[in-house]
């Protein structure tokens, strides 16, 4: 199981409208987040607008590009989009590299 954790940047002018939003997750892009292997999937959003994401799964790769073949992913991501700080033209999505795990206790 590979633990995946990433940042972004959420516009410090749309971080109530971000939490918003989260409060109440489409459950089509929940379903299909399951379904392409996201498990135990967070956000964690400090006041400055730092988005922290994690998650598990058995293939990050693999995980997104099935992701990225869904109709909903799409949606949601065109919807999101205006939330994030310019990532030269990519998508929140894209724009996620994942950082380099140095510790973990078992």
């Amino acid at each position: 199981m590979q633990r995946v954790c990433f940042l972004l940047h959420v516009r410090p002018d749309r971080i109530d409208e971000y939490r918003a939003r989260h409060a109440d997750v489409w459950q089509e892009m929940r379903e299909a987040l399951t379904a392409t292997g996201w498990r135990n999937y967070s956000l964690f959003l400090r006041e400055d607008g730092l988005l922290v994401g994690y998650l598990e799964t058995e293939d990050f790769d693999r995980a997104r590009a099935a992701m990225d073949a869904t109709d909903v992913n799409a949606r949601w991501q065109a919807e999101m989009a205006p939330f994030f700080e310019p990532m030269d033209g990519a998508r929140p999505d894209e724009a996620m590299e994942p950082l380099t795990e140095v510790f973990h206790l078992a």
